[in-house]
């Protein structure tokens, strides 16, 4: 008797000479691009990836997902992907394993609390459910957390968010991959892009190492490469890239049921399916391409999981690494046309807040490509925001980088 499928989940293809549409990068945001286009018909397109499929920063995060941002361009574009994720399994008929176990903002200080309650209230205006809770509740929801007095930074209170949780971030990578090769978009790992031909101001080719693509439309989703992408059409980016490290221990039997976030710790800690403990903290404070972990963070990341979680003190780290994060200058994404090139969109600038995101953004960004017309969602974040002083201040909605 047969256990299991013999098909491929995606299938090996040879480059074509000439595509209506390439995406550059093929993680979560350029494969929910190329599943939206093919859900509007369009199927003409090639996912480019200059390594394997989900081997960038869609497979180096820690797979929290949320809703409870600061703006209210941000909560509404946060939500509608939060809903995308409830009702993703059910959509690619592939088990994306989301645990809705809820996500605690620790708050230490008086003026930490203040903004935590800033946010409750915007978030409730919005429609998303975001409450401060007091330490007897903190206590009650996790009781292995430490909420001593007599420690450096007592806990105060916590903004929770019952919605916010973690999913299995290579099943979001595998389930999108699968959908889009059942509707016979391209998928082409190890495929490096060297060039990207303009002509009187229009995208002509893509060029790799395994040959010239013709194509009108080309759109930029390589998160921390994005701003050596732009370069081959001599567009600047405001982005800086920093490198982003996490860690995980030993397995444990289960403890711990909620995403926990310390501002004033800079950490953030949660517990896998698997028993692992995950633990995080704030991007690296220099801009680097480097993907290699130091050890520096896992000092820090131990000690300040300690101060939450002082039962964890025998447990064993088991590895280590690193991501790399765009950053702009307000912490809010680039999506949209790049008004010097015709035919060149970018899906950029996410920073550490990428992963939550992808499903909204490869929506929307396909119903531009689509219609021609700059959907009302993403409006907000479009380039032209940095010469018009609309900025999107979005860093205070996140403890730390997650």
């Amino acid at each position: 008797m047969q256990l299991f499928s013999r098909d491929r989940m995606w299938r090996r293809h040879t480059l074509k000479d000439r595509y209506d549409v390439v995406i550059i990068g093929a993680g979560v945001h350029g494969l929910a691009t190329a599943y939206y286009l093919a859900k509007s018909g369009v199927r003409d397109v090639a996912l480019l990836d200059a390594g394997y499929l989900g081997g960038g920063a869609s497979g180096r995060n820690t797979a929290i997902v949320r809703a409870n941002y600061r703006t209210a361009e941000g909560i509404a574009f946060y939500d509608e992907s939060l809903k995308l994720y409830e009702g993703m399994s059910q959509e690619l008929g592939f088990n994306v394993l989301l645990s809705q176990q809820g996500h605690m903002t620790l708050g230490h200080t008086d003026a930490a609390m203040k903004g935590l309650r800033e946010r409750a209230a915007t978030n409730i205006l919005l429609g998303v459910e975001s409450r401060i809770i007091d330490t007897n509740e903190i206590g009650k929801l996790v009781p292995e957390l430490n909420l001593s007095p007599e420690v450096r930074y007592p806990i105060q209170g916590a903004l929770f968010h019952p919605r916010g949780g973690i999913i299995r971030h290579d099943a979001v990578v595998w389930g999108y991959a699968r959908a889009v090769d059942r509707q016979d978009i391209q998928i082409h790992p190890h495929t490096t892009v060297t060039g990207i031909r303009v002509t009187n101001g229009k995208v002509e080719a893509v060029e790799t190492n395994k040959g010239t693509v013709r194509t009108d439309m080309v759109v930029n989703c390589t998160a921390g490469w994005c701003s050596n992408i732009a370069r081959m059409v001599n567009v600047d980016l405001p982005v800086t890239t920093h490198p982003l490290q996490a860690c995980v221990t030993e397995r444990l039997k289960p403890f711990l049921d909620k995403v926990i976030v310390s501002s004033s710790l800079h950490v953030y800690i949660n517990q896998t399916d698997r028993g692992e403990i995950i633990i995080g903290e704030e991007i690296t404070p220099y801009t680097s391409y480097s993907s290699r972990s130091t050890l520096r963070f896992l000092e820090n990341a131990a000690a300040h999981a300690l101060e939450l979680f002082p039962s964890l003190h025998n447990v064993r780290m088991l590895r280590q690494w690193s991501g790399i994060c765009d950053m702009t200058p307000d912490y809010s994404p680039i999506m949209g046309e790049v008004p010097q090139v015709k035919g060149f969109l970018v899906d950029v600038g996410w920073g550490t807040y990428g992963f939550k995101a992808a499903p909204v953004a490869g929506k929307r960004m396909a119903e531009l490509i689509v219609t021609g017309k700059m959907p009302d969602l993403i409006k907000p974040f479009s380039i032209s925001r940095f010469y018009e002083g609309q900025l999107v201040g979005e860093k205070a909605a996140a403890a730390v980088s997650h």
